[in-house]
């Protein structure tokens, strides 16, 4: 049966007025989606060819357009471009080893993506995206962040903040947990204070708002492990502002910095220009987002780590330009994450 034009004009006619409303907003939802995709390939593509073509497996730029295929995107045909390397024979596509990689759901991607940046659960997201399981979006949610998660930072400048918070050890998800009883709602620790109970996390931040933020391991900070993470990021031009662990001196005196270190009594909180507040509010700020997901298990909390800082970059703004731009820098970087590479990694630092 052929359905007219004109028939679904009288359709729309006798709609009442919320359901036109609803109607308005599903139209509106599936332009701009179907706009952003086509615009979405084509800035991948152009940015990871920008310095011309390479054989994702075997490097080689010895490599040939070779033709175009059509896929379907949410019922629409795509034509994407292939290539194949003259050195290895194989042939690939602008999105192989990506995140997007055989996806064929990039409608629903940038759906997904604004719940992201609204920090929305799983279940919640997948209501909304639809035809989407919350597994499914696990999956998604971690593949895109493990790509982020390894975007080059640049070296700071100037006067760099440095502090380290702790986030309880935690095995969320994790069927059977031999030497201890499972935790409800993340839980407390056995023992007070910075025990082996407790990740550390290091915070950097310079006053461009330049961040680092990554695990370092089980317990109190150490030099040998500040000198691994964050050590060619910094040198003896940098001002460095600790609180007063013996790492961060350890550390700077190693590197030649000058470091202005403050006490955790909070008596003396600035000299001048130099202080911890702003890596101090970042870590307030970081604690209080986090609290929404109930717990989060230790070997992800690298990419949750990445996600907070990502929202900070775009100061939790959820419009075209920045869905766009989260979805377009976590598919530059080659990412062969699987559902089972995920599920069954370990927290190992």
């Amino acid at each position: 049966m052929t359905v007219r034009a004109t028939d679904i004009l009288k359709a729309v006619q006798n709609l009442n007025p919320a359901e036109k409303h609803r109607l308005r907003e599903y139209l509106i939802d599936t332009l701009i989606a179907s706009s952003s995709t086509g615009n979405i390939l084509l800035e991948i593509s152009e940015r990871k060819n920008k310095s011309g073509y390479r054989c994702p497996d075997c490097e080689s730029e010895h490599v040939v357009r070779f033709g175009k295929y059509l896929t379907i995107v949410e019922g629409e045909e795509v034509k994407k471009q292939r290539y194949q390397c003259k050195a290895c024979k194989i042939t690939f596509t602008d999105l192989t080893n990506t995140v997007l990689y055989r996806t064929r759901r990039l409608n629903q991607w940038i759906k997904f993506v604004e719940c992201m940046i609204e920090g929305y659960s799983l279940r919640k997201s997948a209501e909304l995206v639809g035809n989407v399981s919350h597994v499914t979006l696990f999956y998604w949610r971690h593949k895109l962040l493990s790509s982020l998660n390894q975007m080059e930072l640049s070296a700071f400048q100037g006067i760099v903040e440095m502090d380290e918070t702790y986030f309880l050890y935690s095995e969320k998800g994790q069927r059977k947990i031999g030497n201890r009883k499972p935790r409800k709602r993340g839980g407390s620790a056995k023992k007070r204070g910075i025990s082996n109970e407790q990740v550390c996390v290091l915070v950097a931040r310079d006053r461009d708002k330049l961040t680092y933020s990554q695990t370092l391991g089980m317990g109190r900070l150490t030099k040998v492990q500040l000198e691994k993470a964050i050590g060619p990021k910094l040198s003896n031009e940098n001002i460095l502002c600790t609180d007063s662990w013996r790492a961060f001196k350890t550390y700077a005196t190693g590197k030649g910095m000058v470091i202005h270190q403050f006490k955790s009594d909070g008596k003396v909180r600035t000299k001048g220009l130099y202080h911890i507040q702003n890596v101090n509010n970042y870590h307030r700020r970081l604690k209080g987002w986090i609290q929404r997901f109930n717990g989060v298990a230790t070997k992800y909390l690298d990419n949750y780590l990445t996600w907070f800082q990502v929202l900070e970059g775009i100061h939790h703004q959820r419009n075209e330009v920045t869905i766009n731009d989260f979805i377009i820098k976590g598919n530059l970087i080659p990412n062969k994450e699987t559902y089972d590479t995920l599920r069954l990694s370990k927290f190992t630092k």
